[in-house]
């Protein structure tokens, strides 16, 4: 039986997101716990993320956090979705991936975004504004030189220099084109905006030119995956997440995520709601059956090499189901290839 899902690579990006109840340490230390299942299922690459100042999210270090994962496990790929790059500076972030990379040879991706914070507040925090993502180009051909050596300051990077770290752009939007014109592998989302998405993926293609870093495009698509063993338990999974983000349209602050039974029961204005409905809508879940049908999908629409799975829940458990069932969507593929 042909299938496009046996011959593609499944990662996973967890957000450390908090839990209404529950502190940032025990997100983190679920991250951390997260990465080891996720290697003996067989995930190809394992990613944190970067966040500032945000209640709903305790990640806000990925390089320090990926240094855990790392730590915790043997073989599964580990890195970041993404380190912000106009909130640092390019040295810094090579010096950071060098270590990692010394520490965990052949284990290392370097994702890289271009956002500058969720509020005025958290940018001016940072001594950032939002005219920096502007200069994300400029700022990844600095970083990638540091891993190449020669920058006109006289300065070497170390241990970064002549170390081979996989650099990843994580393009929404702009972010399409400066892959391409990098001649870097693409991770772009989500899956709700098809068509967008796409768009996005086309750019890429057609624009790209090989580097040092990739010879030809390389595309993961990344987005809400929920397994279940029915389609009811596979929407209360997106429950939570589809309640924070309303939550966060129309207050403007990210909070942890509630239980799936209270998110449901809370009163929402009619844009809450709004918002609401539209995060549960799209997103590709339900049973094996139906998910697997999906992914099919939308790998025969966008030829992608890879999904990056971003699921998140306040039910633990079931996160934990859900990845358990997608591998074994994707074991039951291979085997029957």
């Amino acid at each position: 039986m042909s299938s496009l899902i046996a011959s593609t690579r499944f990662s996973v990006l967890d957000r450390s997101r908090t839990r209404e109840g529950h502190t940032g340490a025990e997100a983190l230390r679920d991250t951390v716990r997260l990465a080891r299942e996720a290697e003996a299922l067989g995930y190809h690459r394992f990613w944190v993320s970067e966040h500032h100042g945000v209640p709903g999210v305790a990640g806000s270090a990925p390089t320090v956090l990926a240094a855990a994962v790392a730590g915790a496990t043997d073989r599964i790929r580990v890195g970041t979705g993404g380190v912000m790059l106009p909130n640092h500076r390019p040295l810094v972030v090579a010096e950071q991936f060098g270590v990692l990379e010394s520490l965990f040879p052949g284990r290392v991706d370097m994702g890289l975004g271009r956002s500058v914070g969720f509020t005025d507040g958290v940018r001016r925090a940072l001594g950032r504004d939002k005219d920096d993502a502007d200069d994300f180009a400029e700022q990844l051909r600095e970083l990638l030189g540091w891993f190449l050596g020669g920058s006109p300051t006289g300065v070497r990077a170390r241990p970064s220099e002549g170390l081979r770290v996989p650099p990843f752009v994580l393009a929404m939007g702009e972010g399409a084109r400066i892959a391409a014109r990098a001649g870097l592998p693409m991770v772009i989302g989500d899956l709700r905006d098809r068509a967008r998405m796409l768009r996005g993926i086309d750019r890429y293609r057609d624009a790209f030119r090989p580097s040092p870093w990739a010879r030809e495009p390389y595309v993961v698509v990344s987005g809400t995956v929920a397994v279940a063993s029915t389609p009811q338990a596979a929407r209360r999974l997106l429950v939570p997440e589809a309640w924070s983000m309303a939550h966060s349209r129309t207050h403007g602050t990210f909070p942890p995520l509630p239980p799936a039974e209270e998110a449901e029961a809370r009163e929402m204005t009619a844009k809450e709601r709004g918002f609401y409905k539209s995060g549960l809508a799209g997103q590709l879940a339900g049973t094996e059956e139906e998910v697997a049908d999906g992914l099919e999908t939308v790998l025969r629409e966008t030829g992608a090499q890879e999904v990056l799975v971003t699921t998140s829940t306040y039910d633990r458990a079931a996160l934990l189901d859900s990845y358990r069932r997608l591998a074994g969507i994707v074991r039951a593929r291979r085997s029957a290839v």
